[in-house]
């Protein structure tokens, strides 16, 4: 089940790093995918492989950026012919990806087309179908170790430990105040190389 988990590390590195047996899989889970999408929000983009279908528009430039990156894989890419909505496929001497699929370059992939074709200018263009992201037990090191610290830190903070000096006390009504978290500097840091990048 480790395997099937929304994280970015997987589940039995977490344990034995931790030294955590498996009576307590459940809130292991749970600190393991709360952190990666935590982590996820942070940076303002999936960072799990995952498949997309992403419809870009084409206004004369031949070089599209994909929204996702890193690439791993372009499984197709279509053009609409010229004057009706038909899709057509294009054969892979047609297209190039930069920087190459599965180099797990932290920046904007770019689909860059052949000269030579023909697209008619309008919203949703060309159509790409690609992998990106990366899976558990993949991910840099700088960013599984964020996952790791950020899910160790939600582990303590479920047990009821103390979390340092991250928290804010505020109001909170009927209870008088409670504590409300932030993400640690130190993962804030090592997540800073992949937080989205506005181009």
């Amino acid at each position: 089940m480790g395997d099937k988990l929304h994280s970015l590390i997987a589940l039995g590195d977490f344990k034995a790093v931790l030294g955590i047996d498996d009576r307590e899989d459940k809130l292991n889970q749970f600190c393991l995918v709360t952190a990666t999408y935590t982590i996820e929000q942070y940076c303002m983009r999936r960072l799990l492989k995952k498949r997309y279908f992403e419809n870009l528009p084409f206004w004369g430039d031949y070089s599209l950026t994909l929204t996702h990156y890193p690439v791993t894989e372009i499984l197709a890419t279509y053009i609409r012919q010229m004057g009706n909505m038909e899709m057509t496929l294009l054969e892979p001497e047609m297209y190039m990806v930069v920087p190459d699929c599965g180099s797990g370059e932290n920046w904007p992939f770019t689909l860059s087309l052949s000269q030579g074709l023909q697209i008619e200018r309008g919203e949703h263009g060309v159509k790409a179908v690609y992998k990106s992201g990366y899976t558990a037990g993949n991910a840099p090191p700088d960013l599984a170790t964020a996952c790791m610290e950020l899910a160790a830190w939600n582990m303590a903070r479920y047990r009821g430990r103390k979390i340092g000096t991250t928290g804010v006390i505020r109001g909170s009504g009927r209870d008088g105040e409670h504590f409300e978290l932030s993400m640690p500097e130190n993962v804030r840091l090592l997540l800073e190389p992949y937080r989205r990048k506005v181009i």
